[in-house]
């Protein structure tokens, strides 16, 4: 299917590894030319190599820790005409409420919830001159599960999972469409790391990471290229009727109340 993303330019955060560079990657494949945001110079710089090496659109890197708003108008700033804003950044702590003290909690919201609402209120304004765009904010379908191991999540994730919803549905009255992907686990570098420490820690050995996963859906998480493609899809005109909506790609974990 030709998403009709040819030539339209796309910000995406959090990209230059795992959700954020496979939905640059797809873009790209689109004719999408991409912007790719993260902290690390030389992971976007690698990113940048191949999806060059791939594909003949423009591909601009900027390296910014989200989290300082300071970084957010400087991106507005620098590319103020972008057509689709995908918000990625942002990795919250696991825990339960007294796991997780208020200096990891309050850096972990400062990069993903307010950050993506900092990137949100700083492109909105733009999009709104131009009467056109798209944002979608890729959240986690822990606003689903309520999962109280992963409290700092739940929280965060629902208020960002609320803030799209309130927000996409007025934005038609400035011609933008705003919509929330909720992804349940993905098969990430972080998480396939973060699998192997657990299957180390229970039996001694790294390599039965995969036997971990086993118990979700399919036996399996979802890839990278899953997501990143619907979420392609939510930016395309094909899914122009879409706003104030969440996706939820978990296989039907949230649906049966399960958690990961």
């Amino acid at each position: 299917m030709d998403l009709g993303l040819a030539g339209k330019t796309a910000l995406i955060t959090g990209a230059s590894k795992g959700i954020g560079r496979a939905t640059a990657e797809i873009m790209a494949a689109e004719g999408c030319n991409v912007i790719l945001v993260s902290r690390t110079s030389a992971d976007l710089d690698a990113a940048k190599a191949a999806i060059i090496k791939s594909t003949n659109v423009r591909v601009d890197v900027a390296a910014a820790d989200l989290s300082d708003s300071k970084n957010v108008h400087r991106l507005a700033r620098d590319y103020p005409d972008i057509d689709i804003l995908v918000n990625n950044a942002g990795a919250i702590p696991g825990g339960a409420l007294l796991d997780v003290d208020e200096a990891r909690w309050r850096a972990a919201w400062d990069l993903k919830v307010f950050g993506y609402i900092n990137m949100c209120r700083a492109f909105y304004a733009l999009m709104k001159q131009r009467k056109a765009g798209v944002i979608v904010n890729v959240v986690g379908n822990a606003a689903q599960t309520h999962d109280p191991e992963y409290i700092c999540g739940v929280a965060g994730n629902s208020a960002l999972t609320a803030f799209s919803q309130s927000l996409g549905s007025v934005s038609h009255r400035d011609g933008i469409r705003v919509v929330a992907m909720s992804p349940g686990p993905v098969a990430t570098e972080r998480l396939i790391g973060l699998m192997k420490k657990k299957a180390q820690d229970r039996t001694g050995s790294a390599e039965n990471w995969r036997e971990l996963f086993k118990p979700l859906p399919f036996g399996r998480a979802s890839t990278p290229e899953e997501i990143g493609a619907a979420i392609a899809f939510l930016a395309s005109e094909h899914s122009g009727y879409t706003s104030g909506s969440v996706m939820v790609i978990d296989a039907g974990l949230s649906a049966r109340g399960g958690t990961f």
